[in-house]
């Protein structure tokens, strides 16, 4: 044998000796009855015998018994464990995927036990099948063995002394059919009042069984549990009742205590434990089958708020904990959900993430992600804000445990490399849609909102904790960034390059990272769409949305509003670029390349009668080429008068420290733009809220009016 497992010792220490102590009692009473069984066949025999005569007859069942001497010692004696399957009731919890003779019982016990604790069942069927006898024996003098499942395992819960005496109710007719009892509001109001007063163990029993009967409702195997829910009053009664008052009294006979390292500790070792287990696993099942049927907003933030309570116990229950973390990451992810809801689920991540183990935590976290990105699909300007709120909630996460977020997302982003490099090694025809889709552009820039929100260097010289973990993850980002964007340099995924630029721009604008964007914007400026004049269309075609559009239909290709699109985009960029390095001393030297290329740009397109006519472009360009002159000359004046030199790192990194980028002349001009544009987009957003109402009273309208010719 190898060596044991953390899960088999477990199990040795909890459960073990209470199923060799049960084989033997089987045993003890299968040979009871065997042995019952031969002495009566061997009286029958012996009185024919007696009646007969027959002389003879004694030596020929003397000899059969001597052939069968071997079974019969081994009947006769007692036996610690059966030797096969055939030879006792099977102990299992479930599938095995092997039939083979038992050779040790903790060998066995071993392989069908889980990480969860919990108490085997018998196969009932398989003994009635392979031992009648004996099954009918059971039947007859021991009924309750027969009767063994999840569900006695919560009615055999044992009671405090100081609850109440349990009524007597028979729950099974003599063909093993269930009989589900009707609620009613009254009997729930008296759980409610033993939990809230007595902490009835007893109560929150029923109560849990009764919240399994309600998550279960309207599904073909409600009959098989003990109430039936007949109201709606009744639900909803049900529902509010255990999940206040379940964790509150789990709580008192459990109480979840707290480490000096801020670990979460729950008495596995008590018989408290053992005995609310079967009651916490039922319940936990419950409410994760309950949380992707809930429709009301109120009742699914309550159902999420009662799981937070029971994490520090789910906690042992590693297995089926993390179908509940993909159940709370999916109502995260989930556009139809509110805003509050969506937080409310966040939060319960949140706190997994802060008293679960490392592995735990991974799992969490890659949840999170492949739910984000499955979210991001289809992005519209009605999802844009849910896929927003997501990626900021998310990128919160990440800085929880830097070094677990670390290594997970390297995997990811590894993974994002490798395609990349497969696709420009080797190229088909429709491979490059596996990169230029939302998906993929989402997951770089949610990278960039992790990045910028745990690197920036003023947290990390609050935090004293030195360079934030996640810092070596910025230049592969920015590299496959990069990479994507110049995959097709074609004028029809100009609007991808953009959203890949603004990520790029808000790495270098946290984490102080130079980041050469001028020439990719320069790029598009010098492309055929904006050196050529536009053409002639017919169609009156609206402003491209670059926020929600990561390809430009072929109608919009050089037209003057697509033109008109571009050029206020790559206004917004340069500006947005340039202003990042408005303070640094050595701004006249880094913008000077991409001023020569701006005023080249100008001069040729006032030259060339056939170029480029966009007046509005060329006058916003020229704008900003003067707001950049004006800036380094403002830098150079006060460069000037220092006296030290660029070998001293801390002087160059303080000069303008006090000075504020809004108060530089190309901070200010950057700052009025922005309010222009945010005033742009209230306006365009409030148009489309409009039209939106209108299509909505118009469709409203319609079906009224069909209403009212099926009426005549």
């Amino acid at each position: 044998m190898g060596k044991q497992t953390k899960a088999t010792k477990k199990f040795e220490r909890k459960h073990l000796k209470e199923s060799i102590d049960r084989r033997k009692d089987f045993a003890k009473i299968k040979q009871r009855h065997q042995l019952k069984d031969k002495k009566k066949q061997r009286n029958a025999q012996k009185k024919v015998k007696e009646e007969a005569g027959q002389s003879g007859s004694d030596e020929d069942v003397s000899e059969k018994d001597d052939v069968n001497q071997d079974e019969y010692f081994r009947e006769a004696l007692p036996l610690p464990i059966a030797k096969t399957r055939t030879e006792s009731p099977r102990l299992t919890t479930g599938k095995r995927k092997h039939e083979e003779p038992i050779k040790d019982s903790a060998e066995s016990d071993d392989a069908e036990s889980d990480d969860d604790m919990e108490v085997d069942g018998i196969d009932m069927a398989a003994l009635a099948e392979k031992d009648p006898e004996f099954h009918k024996y059971l039947k007859e003098n021991d009924p309750e063995l027969l009767e063994f499942n999840e569900e006695d395992n919560l009615d055999d819960l044992e009671l405090s002394e100081d609850e109440q005496e349990r009524p007597a109710k028979k729950r099974r007719t003599s063909k093993n059919e269930p009989v589900s009892e009707e609620l009613n509001v009254q009997m729930i109001r008296k759980w409610k009042a033993s939990m809230q007063e007595q902490h009835s163990i007893r109560a929150l029993k029923e109560s849990v069984l009764a919240f399994r009967s309600a998550a279960h409702m309207d599904e073909d195997e409600a009959k098989d549990y003990k109430y039936t829910i007949p109201s709606s009053d009744v639900y909803h009664e049900v529902l509010v009742t255990a999940l206040k008052e379940a964790p509150k009294v789990l709580n008192h006979h459990l109480p979840v205590k707290e480490t000096a390292s801020g670990k979460l500790r729950v008495p596995t070792d008590s018989a408290q434990f053992k005995k609310l287990s079967p009651l916490i696993r039922t319940f936990s099942t419950s409410l994760n089958h309950l949380l992707p049927n809930l429709s009301d907003s109120a009742t699914l933030r309550l159902t999420l708020q009662a799981l937070e309570p029971l994490l520090p116990y789910l906690l042992y229950f590693r297995k089926f904990l993390k179908q509940i973390i993909k159940s709370v990451a999916s109502i995260w992810s989930d556009h139809s959900n509110d805003e509050s809801t969506r937080i409310t689920a966040f939060l319960l991540l949140r706190r997994l993430l802060t008293i679960g183990d490392p592995g735990l935590k991974e799992t969490v976290l890659k949840s999170t992600y492949e739910h984000l990105i499955k979210a991001s699909r289809n992005t519209t300007p009605h999802t844009l804000p849910g896929i927003n709120l997501m990626k900021n909630s998310a990128a919160e996460l990440w800085g929880i445990d830097q070094k677990i977020a670390y290594t997970t997302s390297f995997q990811f982003i590894r993974q994002a490399a490798m395609h990349l490099r497969t696709n420009i090694i080797k190229p088909t025809k429709e491979s490059y849609k596996s990169i230029y889709n939302w998906q993929f552009i989402h997951s770089l820039d949610f990278f960039s909102r992790v990045l910028s929100t745990h690197c920036s260097p003023f947290l990390e010289a609050q935090s004293g904790a030195g360079p934030s973990q996640l810092r070596p993850l910025i230049y592969p980002v920015v590299q496959i960034t990069l990479g994507v964007m110049r995959l097709i340099p074609t004028p029809t995924y100009f609007p991808l390059r953009f959203h890949l630029i603004r990520s790029l721009l808000r790495i270098s604008q946290s984490t102080g990272t130079y980041i050469p964007l001028g020439a990719a914007l320069l790029e598009v400026l010098n492309s055929s769409d904006l050196k050529k004049s536009a053409k002639p269309t017919t169609a009156n075609l609206k402003p491209i949305d670059f926020s929600t559009n990561i390809r430009a239909p072929t109608a919009y290709l050089r037209t003057r509003s697509y033109q008109d699109s571009l050029g206020a985009e790559l206004t917004e960029l340069f500006s947005e670029f340039l202003a990042l390095h408005c303070k640094s001393i050595a701004y006249p030297e880094l913008a000077l390349p991409l001023t020569i290329n701006l005023k080249r740009w100008l001069k040729i397109a006032s030259k060339n009668a056939t170029g480029n006519k966009n007046g509005k472009l060329n006058q916003s360009l020229l704008l900003l080429v003067q707001k950049s002159e004006a800036n380094a000359r403002w830098i150079s004046e006060r460069r000037n008068k220092v006296a030290f030199t660029p070998r001293d790192r801390a002087e160059v990194e303080a000069f303008l420290k006090d000075v504020k980028w809004e108060d530089t002349p190309l901070g200010a001009f950057v700052v009025g733009q922005r309010k222009l544009r945010e005033e742009r987009a209230k306006t365009v957003i409030e148009g489309r809220r409009q039209e939106e109402n209108k299509r909505k009273q118009r469709n409203e309208d319609e079906e009224a009016s069909e209403d009212e010719i099926e009426t005549v």
